[in-house]
């Protein structure tokens, strides 16, 4: 279990510092990622760098940070913080130069040794609401 995390960490924190290398050694051909805030599943190595491309792009100094994981069998379960500065277009918003901090959970299933799957859910309306493209919801 203990290398199953190590691998899920490293895919996790790899790519935001330019190693995109990881992906093609951890990731399968056949990797489907389920995220919420994408319109279809993130599909195989090139889908995944993609993914990873959108928000690196439009947002500077963007990381994530792995903050707690657990494993049984071939499952990990990550939970994690990402961070970055609004230096680019994101989904039809331009730049704000505003930082952003949003926290996330994500369910990983490996087959010998990679990353096959994956389901992520994330908090992208507290991300919408940093950078002020939606207003923040009323407090009670």
């Amino acid at each position: 279990m203990a290398d199953a995390k190590l691998i899920v960490k490293r895919l996790f924190e790899e790519p935001w510092k330019g190693n995109f290398d990881v992906i093609d050694e951890l990731v399968a051909d056949t990797y489907i990622g389920y995220d919420p805030s994408q319109p279809e599943p993130i599909r195989g190595p090139e889908g995944l760098k993609a993914n990873f491309r959108q928000y690196i792009d439009a947002f500077s100094d963007a990381r994530i940070t792995v903050d707690d994981q657990f494993a049984e069998g071939d499952r990990v379960a990550t939970r994690w913080t990402g961070r970055g500065t609004h230096s680019g277009e994101f989904a039809g918003i331009a730049a704000t130069g505003k930082e952003v901090t949003v926290s996330g959970l994500t369910f990983s299933r490996l087959e010998d040794g990679i990353v096959v799957e994956e389901w992520t859910n994330w908090d992208t309306l507290g991300m919408l609401v940093q950078l002020g493209a939606v207003p923040a919801p009323a407090r009670a």
